[in-house]
């Protein structure tokens, strides 16, 4: 299998991590956002979406970092990153659909424009700035409370969930949002930002939020 990343992508990262967590031996191919290669004709045969991550597996691509997260669990035979159960493994899902839509995506916005383009010499959209501050004051407070008293999203233990909500932990600091209202949330990024598999996946960022 081969995994297309970009160092310091976050939805990179946290595929890696799960790779990291299920043992598997996996090549990874690295690539640069603002040198243009997710535009080259060879990346878009295999995404048209020109993002990462991507996988290979023989004839079979996937795209969408969740999707390929559940994959990877479901090929090496984990039942705890994702659970058989319906009713957990749908938990699961749900919090993977919600951090992309309501939590990591107004997170992200925040982290791309002010901190990855900056660090390129690019211009700050300061409209989506504001739109994103709006949107993840929204959302913080969701997850605030459901970690108030829980150490992983889903269960006992850490699941898929739980890496999908944390890549983006290591930007709290460094992009225009008040954390201190949410102690649960910075409780639990603090916790699973200090897992093993996640602590193997930093690597020195090209471009963030890819």
């Amino acid at each position: 299998m081969k995994l297309h990343i970009v160092p310091g992508s976050p939805n990179s990262r946290k595929v890696e991590a799960v790779v990291h967590h299920l043992g598997l031996k996996i090549e990874i191919r690295e690539h640069d956002l603002f040198a243009g290669d997710l535009s080259k004709p060879d990346y878009l045969a295999i995404n048209p979406n020109a993002r990462v991550p991507t996988l290979e597996d023989g004839d079979f691509v996937l795209w969408e970092s969740n999707a390929i997260m559940q994959y990877l669990a479901d090929k090496a035979g984990d039942e705890q990153l994702f659970p058989r159960q319906t009713r957990a493994r749908t938990e699961v899902v749900r919090w993977q659909f919600w951090e992309m839509a309501h939590f990591n995506h107004p997170f992200g916005t925040l982290a791309f424009e002010v901190v990855a383009k900056p660090r390129r010499g690019l211009q700050t959209d300061h409209a989506a700035v504001a739109r994103a501050q709006v949107a993840l004051a929204r959302s913080a407070p969701v997850l605030d409370t459901h970690v108030a008293a829980r150490r992983y999203l889903v269960g006992d233990t850490v699941s898929l969930a739980d890496y999908s909500m944390v890549p983006l932990e290591s930007y709290r600091s460094r992009v225009p949002f008040d954390w201190s209202p949410y102690t649960h949330v910075n409780a639990y990024l603090d916790r699973i930002s200090q897992l093993e598999p996640w602590v193997r996946s930093k690597r020195d960022p090209v471009a963030a939020a890819a």
